[in-house]
């Protein structure tokens, strides 16, 4: 292709659905350079006590005004928007939305994924023991256990809760899909021909796919009482899938699809078996890369499709430690408590004190996820004495990421692998320097952040670039020697980094059995928390 007169060669979107915001940004396919990029802050609404729900139209149309906005931001650089050549998507996971396919109407409001409102399906099933043959059988067939954390139990409450889904369903005008499969049948054309689509990645979080073959799963379809027919195809996650119907990249073809922690392992370049990164955003996630090779784990960890980069290629797995809370403890005290004004303030708070006084949180808003997955526990703050203060406890919860981190990490280093010598890490909570200098301290091995910090986006634009008829980006022959890196090493001390870690397994199990009676708690509930 040439490239003759243009000022970046190729370019490539990426559109990338977070839980806390929409953003397009545009790459040079040639050096991955991030030319500009236009983002909006996404709210989450909690009607109830462990509700957690977002405006389906709302995540669409920020991504339209973020598209307008980008496709400006190239014009005043002079840039020639024509120069993009197709775009990708990454989206917040096991969010799941249900729409009218006729009138292009939600619903409801998009369940997120933190949302906890089948917690009293997931103890009824978890708590019966003629049920353990089952729930294993699910796991070997899709991967994950059973929580409130992935997408089937969300569709299943639609189904018996939402009077207007029950009524769509019977008269065949009901859709169900994730985010990347909302905001591609309504980009491709909606009510008007929308492509109701999804990839493997995505499809691998509902529960409903078969990790083997990559195709939705009758078991598991009958188990939860989905219909199939409800749910898009499941694609590869590098492939044209149509184009733009709507907005300024009218024609431009769509050809990536990737989950966000997904796009993140891409962009970070961990396409060789044993590489791993974590993500650091409202939630924290350690994914590492397990090959052509499926491992069940053992340790607390769940099974995924890492990607599969073209419909001839076979599909790449990961082990993932999925911490449901990592910045959106952050938000809380900005937002809930009135701790601060903003992000940064919280920030200087924490860097006031040398450590957090004694004082740790755990917060399990919404449970524990990977390793302990306990349904049951609920945040908590302890060890606070008369000295604690503000800065104490904003302290505390950047400690709390870091802890997490190192819960995982330990349990994937149980695995049987290699353990891990470094840790590559991106989103946007790396941008804080004493967070990563904590973690590597708690960890005790370096901490390594790339220096284009967008890796999720760009992976989603590295699968889209290298799809079949598009071409402009060959991953695999990517130099990673290049990238350049700050490497956080670790300054305490074995002994007290292990004092630290045992305090905060402490803390944790206070957390565990708030929601429920202490006489219902089995005995091998805490097996886990070992």
């Amino acid at each position: 292709m040439s490239t003759r007169g243009k000022k970046h060669g190729p370019l490539i979107g990426a559109l990338d659905q977070g839980t806390s915001s929409s953003r397009f940004l545009v790459f040079a396919a040639e050096s991955g350079e991030l030319l500009t990029f236009h983002q909006i802050e996404i709210p989450r609404h909690c009607p109830r006590e462990g509700w957690v729900e977002q405006d389906a139209k709302l995540l669409f149309s920020a991504i339209v005004t973020c598209i307008d906005k980008t496709v400006d931001n190239l014009r005043k650089l002079g840039v020639d928007p024509e120069d993009i050549k197709a775009v990708g998507i990454t989206n917040q996971r096991e969010t799941i939305i249900a729409w009218d396919k006729l009138s292009g109407e939600p619903l409801y409001n998009a369940i997120v994924w933190l949302d906890t409102r089948t917690a009293s399906e997931v103890d009824e099933i978890l708590s019966n023991p003629n049920k353990k043959a089952q729930t294993e059988r699910i796991r070997n067939l899709c991967g994950l256990p059973i929580s409130t954390y992935f997408s089937a139990l969300k569709m299943k409450w639609l189904l018996e809760n939402i009077p207007a889904v029950k009524c769509a369903v019977e008269e065949e005008r009901c859709l169900f899909g994730t985010v990347d499969s909302w905001l591609i049948w309504n980009l491709t054309g909606g009510k008007s021909g929308g492509l109701h689509v999804t990839d493997v990645t995505n499809a691998s979080r509902t529960m409903l796919m078969n990790i083997h073959n990559l195709e939705w799963d009758s078991y598991l379809c009958d188990y939860f009482k989905i219909p199939p027919t409800l749910l898009p195809t499941i694609r590869s996650s590098s492939e044209i899938y149509g184009n733009f119907s709507v907005t300024s990249l009218r024609g431009v073809p769509i050809s990536g699809i990737l989950g966000d922690q997904q796009a993140a392992l891409v962009g970070q370049m961990c396409l060789k078996p044993g590489q791993a990164k974590c993500t650091y955003g409202t939630g924290c996630f350690l994914l590492f890369n397990t090959g052509k090779q499926i491992i069940q784990s053992s340790h607390g960890l769940i099974t995924t499709v890492a990607y599969k980069l073209g419909p001839n290629r076979p599909a790449t797995y990961a082990l993932e430690g999925s911490v449901a809370v990592a910045g959106a403890a952050i938000r809380w005290l900005r937002d809930n408590l009135s701790l601060a004004s903003s992000y940064e303030e919280i920030d200087e708070m924490a860097a006031n004190v040398r450590d957090s006084g004694g004082v740790y949180f755990v917060p399990a808003f919404s449970g524990l996820f990977a390793p302990h997955w306990r349904p049951d526990a609920r945040g908590i703050i302890c060890g606070l004495t008369e000295h604690s203060t503000k800065s104490h406890i904003a302290r505390a919860a950047y400690e709390a990421v870091s802890f997490q981190v190192r819960d995982v990490l330990e349990a994937m280093n149980q695995e049987g692998g290699f353990p891990l010598t470094q840790l590559q890490v991106d989103g946007g909570m790396t941008n804080n320097n004493g967070l990563m200098q904590l973690q590597a301290d708690i960890l005790g091995i370096d901490t390594v952040r790339p220096s284009m910090a967008e890796t999720t986006a760009l992976g989603a634009a590295m699968a889209a670039g290298c799809a079949e008829g598009i071409e402009v980006w060959d991953i695999f022959s990517e130099d990673t020697n290049n990238i350049i890196c700050d490497v956080f090493k670790p300054k305490t001390e074995p002994k007290e980094r292990d004092e630290r870690y045992w305090k905060w397994k402490e803390a944790v199990k206070r957390s565990c059995g708030w929601e429920v009676h202490p006489d219902t708690i089995k005995a091998s509930g805490d097996e886990n928390l070992s």
